[in-house]
């Protein structure tokens, strides 16, 4: 089959990797534009541009796809498939049924629960035990077509949007792959969504991460560990702002209003909440790296009894 590949960040590139080692031909990749970041503002190209021009592959990196312009460039590709992981932006329908095949994204939930742009960041942050991949007929809809295929991963107390982002990366490819398989068998079964189970998973916010120690331990547990790497969670103490990473609920009768900081040593901050205690053992402090709790405290005597705002 020749193949287009759609994808942008770090989540695609192991699906576009899965396409190239494949008996299929990726006949050209699009992305979004080269953006410029760090402190010297230079222009970067995105994970999956990076892996496509390592495979000599020809790259677009069109500011809109809602071009006719673009769309013909599609065409004269002759592509017998569109593949898409986290590429970025909404597709129009004459792009998405302009293949043979039609169009196929990666997304990262179980459709259809957690359509939107944060999937891999809701299931944490709402408690999930279970997510995965769906591998998804693109109709014109947020994440709305046909399911076509799908795997799941187990999801623990220590996990982390940043290490549920890698691994479902992996089994994004390697469902993908199944998936392509089975559609040149003829073996893959379209099933529609229940729109009464969807639920949505908008795009984060920095204000996300201000921490309202009166929720529940298990609650704040699960909102650090989904807003970690990104925007992360937060709160200050004596007027200075702290990053929270690497939580852990303590049961026990508290006494002390929520956010009280309670306790301080190498296992970590234990703070007051509404409900239980929470442990910190990873904290970044303002303007500083992300450390141990351990480390943060050498030579320092944390303020015992204050209240975190």
């Amino acid at each position: 089959m020749r193949i287009i590949f759609m994808g942008t960040p770090d989540f695609a590139v192991p699906s576009l990797a899965a396409l190239l080692n494949s008996p299929d031909t990726v006949v050209a990749v699009v992305c979004q534009p080269d953006r410029k970041k760090g402190r010297g503002r230079k222009l970067q190209p995105p994970p999956v541009k990076k892996l496509a021009l390592e495979h000599d592959l020809p790259v677009l990196q069109p500011a809109t796809v809602r071009t006719d312009d673009f769309l013909d460039e599609i065409r004269k590709r002759e592509p017998d498939l569109i593949v898409v992981a986290a590429y970025g932006k909404i597709l129009p329908g004459t792009l998405l049924n302009a293949p043979r095949h039609g169009t196929i994204n990666v997304h990262g939930s179980l459709l259809p629960r957690y359509r939107g742009a944060a999937p891999i960041q809701w299931a944490l942050i709402n408690g999930d035990t279970e997510t995965g991949i769906t591998i998804m007929q693109m109709d014109e809809g947020m994440d709305t077509g046909d399911i076509l295929l799908s795997a799941t991963t187990p999801i623990s107390g220590e996990d982390t949007a940043g290490s549920l982002f890698a691994r479902l990366a992996e089994l994004g490819g390697e469902t993908l792959t199944r998936a392509i398989s089975l559609l040149k068998q003829g073996k893959l079964i379209p099933v529609k969504q229940d729109d009464t189970r969807a639920t949505r998973a908008p795009m984060l916010t920095k204000e996300m991460g201000r921490l309202d120690w009166s929720r529940s331990a298990q609650e704040l547990h699960c909102l650090v560990r989904g807003l970690d790497p990104w925007p992360s969670a937060y709160s200050f103490l004596e007027g200075r702002r702290l990053r929270f990473f690497r939580p852990e609920v303590l049961e026990g009768t508290v006494n002390e209003p929520p956010g009280t900081l309670c306790r301080a040593d190498r296992n970590g901050l234990l703070i007051a909440t509404g409900s239980n205690y929470l442990r910190i053992r990873e904290i970044q402090p303002e303007g500083k790296k992300r450390l141990a709790v351990q480390a943060w405290l050498c030579g320092r005597q944390p303020p015992i009894g204050e209240r975190l705002t």
